[in-house]
């Protein structure tokens, strides 16, 4: 029987996703510039540490997700974990942005040993949190709504960072505060958002959906998800995409700090190139909100897959676009920017919502279900998309002479400018382009739904 979601839910559903995107926001935008501009660790090193951290990661995202499939309580699978982690989530995101008086090697350590506890507890989080939403309905147009619910409190989430951030670290520092302290102070603020709305979601959500069978082995799991090409080729789309994502807002600081640099603007007057860029991310989440809403009717008529397709690669073709506007096309950046965010947004949502296929999928060819473990390979995903669109960057500083808090040469320019644009521009188009090979159509999934919950029934 298909599970209708009321208004309510759908909402709760969605303040998971703005907890969890204030701070993905911040790492995605800020954390590699905390690290090279305020810590003054290395490109080179900060690099090392995020490859580090993700290939343990890459353990860790699947361990998640057999633990939360192997979870039995009262309250549910995966809801349980909002409420246990909502605080640690926040702690440790506080302490990533921590800079202890304690030398260059010991902030490097520090660095590491933050970093990889933030990771860690995200993973803890937002597995069962992806994860949910298969388990509360059974319906694929559902979830897409659901997806859509969710993307709407994620960019709710990121907006409200990116307006806000930039004034509340200006406010600190007018107070006497470091650079550092601002950080902590601004992280702290956003840390008890987050763990107030995780709370939230863990009330306002149920569970309703139940496998056919539930005592699977893990080697079982494993098994089935090392057959399942859907999920291979989701898992590379996705990993691109986020790559694209991260790429972009990696670069956003760099961009305007010594590309663009602080402007007198046709009624706006003189702007500082950090309000620029808050303003930049700002527009981009809320264009990215806009595409969320054209999801639904846009994939409802041409289906998940094509949607997903053609929207990367109208992406693909803005981001290479912007490298050959000048720092005095400000408009033209920003427009470029609102454009570029809505069709990046359409994508996000469907990408959730065939991830909730491919379990339905898997159980359906197997009789297994293993939803935890499925989702914590769109968690993986989102943390290889963030270790390569930060890593990358870094390394694209130090190949071109990038020098923190200095004059730039011409080269180091030149790369600034191409990872915003051309680099992210290729990983858009490859992600669209390996979605050819997926063959989980909507038409597909509907004849799979309804089998399924035949099966359910007997």
């Amino acid at each position: 029987m298909v599970q209708e979601i009321n208004f309510k839910e759908r909402v709760g559903y969605g303040f998971g996703d703005f907890a969890s995107s204030m701070f993905w926001k911040i790492f995605a935008m800020y954390l590699t510039f905390f690290y090279t501009d305020v810590v003054e660790l290395s490109p080179e090193s900060v690099a090392l540490m995020f490859i580090m951290v993700r290939l343990w990661d890459g353990l860790n995202d699947p361990l998640m997700g057999i633990i939360a499939d192997r979870t039995n309580t009262s309250m549910g699978k995966f809801r349980p974990y909002l409420l246990w982690v909502a605080i640690p989530f926040g702690v440790i995101g506080v302490l990533t942005f921590s800079v202890p008086e304690i030398g260059p090697s010991g902030k490097l350590i520090y660095a590491y040993v933050t970093y990889t506890l933030m990771m860690m507890v995200y993973t803890a989080i937002n597995v069962p949190y992806g994860s949910l939403m298969a388990v509360m309905t059974d319906s694929p147009k559902e979830r897409t709504t659901l997806a859509s619910f969710r993307f709407i409190g994620a960019y709710s989430g990121g907006i409200v960072m990116t307006a806000s951030a930039p004034y509340i670290l200006d406010f600190f520092k007018n107070t006497g505060a470091s650079d550092a302290t601002s950080y902590q102070y601004m992280v702290t603020i956003y840390a008890v958002i987050a763990a107030f709305f995780f709370v939230m979601t863990y009330l306002w959500t149920k569970e309703r959906v139940k496998a056919i069978k539930e005592n699977n082995s893990v080697m079982s799991d494993l098994k089935d998800l090392a057959k399942n090409a859907q999920w291979f080729i989701m898992l590379g789309a996705g990993v691109l995409m986020l790559v694209f994502l991260t790429f972009r807002e990696s670069s956003i600081m760099y961009y305007f700090k010594y590309f663009v640099q602080d402007q007198n603007l046709p009624f706006f007057g003189d702007v500082t190139w950090g309000k620029l860029s808050g303003a930049y991310m700002t527009l981009w989440l809320g264009a990215n909100m806009l595409g969320v809403l054209l999801a639904i009717p846009v994939s409802n008529k041409i289906g998940k897959k094509y949607t997903f397709i053609g929207a990367m690669f109208m992406s693909a073709i803005l981001s290479v676009m912007l490298y050959w506007l000048n720092p005095q096309e400000v408009f033209l950046i920003f427009g470029l920017n609102i454009l570029n965010g809505i069709s990046a947004g359409i994508v996000l949502p469907i990408v959730w919502s065939m991830y909730a296929d491919i379990a339905d999928y898997s159980e359906w060819k197997t009789g297994r279900r293993a939803t935890g473990l499925l989702f914590s390979s769109s968690s993986m995903s989102q943390k290889l998309g963030l270790m390569a669109g930060g890593v990358l960057p870094l390394y694209i500083l130090s190949t071109y002479g990038f020098e923190a808090n200095a004059t730039q040469s011409d080269s180091s320019l030149e790369g600034i400018r191409l990872m915003i644009s051309i680099y992210p521009g290729i990983t858009a188009a490859l992600s669209g382009g390996l979605l050819f090979l997926y063959k989980l159509t909507d038409k597909y999934m509907d004849n799979v739904t309804t089998e399924l919950s035949d099966r359910r029934k007997e």
